[in-house]
């Protein structure tokens, strides 16, 4: 009896989880995603990805395309990720499409910063003045970062920003946790308002789960996401 009870519970943790691999459960127009069986470095230059036909994986191949954003929104979630990186290629997963945990190649790196792989990239604002236009950005407590052309993960627990009855907000957004292969990054950080580059300028209950696709070649898979 009991072993059935664990059983149904699994099985529900499970259907908890909602999968964003395909590519008709983000909004379209794509640009230039595509569905992938495999991928890998390309052969020819190691500055992009290759990807076979079939399903499985999201990929930008030429890193020069729109980004890409969930049909749906979410608040409050717990996400994992997987993606994959050309040498040098710079990508992003915004949570909301707000508050971004940065995709970068940092491999060998020793000292991260808030630019590199798994950072929570800095906000920024051009009336604090040259020089001064960025803040608030949060270095990996390590770098755990793959070499190029090797599947990575990240796994988030996010919480939203919290607003009363007249809409003002009352808390900020908070990245709980962030795992990066493996090794928690972050724990607890806030974020006063939307990372550079985010979709919107400004903060609401809900929002998409956003990859970056004009600043590098990337491919995705695995993506999935569940309420908390």
């Amino acid at each position: 009896m009991k072993a059935l009870l664990w059983a149904g519970l699994l099985a529900a943790a499970i259907q908890d989880w909602v999968e964003l691999t395909d590519l008709e459960k983000w909004k379209q127009p794509a640009g230039d995603w595509f569905a992938a069986g495999e991928v890998g470095l390309d052969p020819a230059d190691a500055k992009k990805l290759a990807g076979k036909p079939g399903n499985g994986a999201l990929v930008n191949g030429n890193g020069k395309t729109k980004n890409l954003l969930s049909a749906a929104d979410h608040a409050d979630v717990e996400g994992h990720v997987e993606f994959m990186v050309s040498k040098g290629s710079n990508s992003g997963v915004y949570f909301m499409g707000r508050y971004e945990i940065q995709v970068l190649d940092s491999w060998g790196k020793e000292k991260a910063s808030y630019s590199d792989c798994g950072g929570i990239y800095q906000r920024w604002d051009p009336k604090r003045g040259k020089g001064s236009e960025g803040f608030e950005g949060h270095a990996p407590r390590v770098n755990a970062s793959k070499a190029p052309g090797e599947w990575q993960t990240f796994d988030v627990v996010f919480r939203a920003p919290r607003f009363d009855a007249e809409g003002k907000k009352t808390e900020n957004a908070r990245f709980v946790k962030v795992v990066h292969n493996g090794q928690l990054i972050h724990e607890n950080v806030d974020v006063t308002g939307p990372t550079r580059a985010a979709a919107f300028e400004d903060e609401k209950p809900a929002g998409p789960l956003m990859f970056q696709g004009d600043h590098g070649p990337v491919a995705y898979r695995n993506v999935r996401i569940r309420p908390r």
